[in-house]
């Protein structure tokens, strides 16, 4: 299958109720533009007029803009576009660096670190990363481009294939047993990322490397399929768990921050 048919081939479901992540940065893609169209500063109460969305949420929006740098108070209730903001043309201190900043705090808030995957011309690449002293990255012992069915960033950009794609894809790179507990059937696998709860994170649980648990999310944003994941150096479930909590929440920022940065295109547009 060629690349371009295989970026035709992607799942985008985008009717109905919109992936959490996806409708989180709309949100926040809505009130950065109306506080880019008033350079002088806008209120808060302009800001909700102009975006209808409810103070609670509205108030959310605000404050993860605020941390990230894309907007700055410049008054009681009243926001200018903040240094990090490259979008509608505008660019000052953006770029990549704001991606690695957001990767940064996440690695941070989740404890381990982090990855961004991407699936481009049929094949699994991590584009960017934020390890530290005790956030180590999982040594890469098999590549990872032959290892999408062991790994859950491969597994995230797997799912957003659809069965052709999928197909298309193990055609080339084997479903090889790496561990004892790699899912080396591909009607498991496929099972298994058809079975997952909406929005669910995928989860590599030892299946890439013994001593290693992995998650990962899925980012819906353009042609091609994208991911954050995390990696922990240790088989513990409870804290798995807890930490792919934190990178569900999460995983709105990093989108957001992609496409601040020009890595990853604007979204298609939702209602509401």
């Amino acid at each position: 299958m060629r690349p371009a048919d295989r970026a035709r081939s992607r799942r985008l479901v985008l009717g109905g109720r919109a992936p959490t992540a996806l409708a989180s940065v709309h949100q926040a893609l809505r009130v950065l533009e109306v506080v880019n169209r008033h350079t002088g500063g806008v209120s808060l109460a302009q800001i909700a007029r102009e975006t209808k969305l409810p103070q609670l949420m509205l108030a959310r929006v605000m404050a993860h803009l605020v941390r990230t740098n894309l907007a700055t108070p410049v008054g009681p209730g009243a926001y200018v576009a903040g240094a990090a903001l490259v979008l509608t043309g505008v660019s000052a201190e953006g770029g990549p660096g704001q991606l690695q900043q957001t990767l940064a705090f996440v690695r941070d808030a989740v404890g381990a670190a982090v990855y961004v995957g991407r699936y481009c011309d049929g094949e699994v690449s991590i584009t960017q990363y934020a390890d530290g002293p005790t956030a180590p990255v999982v040594e890469e012992w098999v590549d990872f481009r032959a290892a999408a069915h062991a790994s859950a960033v491969g597994k995230a950009l797997l799912t957003q294939l659809d069965h052709d794609g999928r197909r298309d894809h193990l055609a080339r790179h084997r479903a090889d047993r790496l561990t004892e507990h790699t899912l080396a059937s591909e009607q498991a696998l496929f099972r298994q990322l058809d079975d997952r709860r909406p929005n669910a994170p995928l989860l590599d649980l030892q299946e890439y490397a013994i001593g290693t648990v992995c998650a990962a999310v899925p980012l819906t944003s353009g042609p091609n399929a994208e991911c954050v994941a995390l990696s922990l150096p240790g088989p513990d479930p409870h804290r798995l768990r807890l930490a792919a909590r934190v990178l569900q929440n999460e995983a709105a920022a990093v989108l957001l921050a992609l496409l601040v940065s020009g890595t990853a295109p604007t979204p298609l547009t939702t209602a509401g």
